[in-house]
């Protein structure tokens, strides 16, 4: 994306454009997939912009959730992370390596969905699914990934 798409992002979300939001936005979209806290965009940033404060961060974070440009993952500490991935999409969280990998499954939405219309929630209106896998990596070494076995 490049920094002119970013400021138009920005402004459709009707927030003011700034050096220090353009920074934060670019710093979560390079470590798409990574899910990074705000500490670790802090201290991506620091070094090129020693003005900026993690309370800065955290609030600019915070607004980016607010208005949809980003979500938040959270671990299973409770300790928040964000995910530039806006699609319908669930996750695995590793307890001993704190990994979170993004995991989308057309199947697994549409149990839900049926799961929930054959119940009868009172006073709430679903606009989606997330589901969080959490869990330790058996071989530590190796990538966490999910796979569709055939009956």
């Amino acid at each position: 994306m490049t920094r002119d798409e970013l400021r138009q992002r920005l402004l459709a979300c009707d927030l003011k454009v700034t050096q220090q939001r353009i920074v934060v936005f670019e710093s979560v979209m390079e470590l798409h997939g990574h899910h990074p806290t705000a500490e670790d965009i802090y201290q991506r940033l620091k070094p090129a912009n020693p003005s900026i404060s993690l309370g800065t961060v955290y609030k600019t974070l915070d607004t980016f959730v607010e208005t949809g440009l980003i979500r938040r993952a959270l671990s299973e500490e409770g300790g928040k992370r964000y995910d530039a991935n806006m699609h319908a999409h669930n996750h695995i969280f590793c307890s001993k390596t704190k990994e979170i990998v993004d995991f989308e499954d057309a199947e697994l939405e549409q149990l839900l969905t049926e799961f929930f219309s054959k119940r009868k929630l009172e006073n709430f209106e679903i606009k989606g699914f997330s589901v969080q896998l959490t869990g330790n990596k058996v071989e530590p070494d190796k990538q966490i990934s999910i796979k569709r076995v055939s009956k």
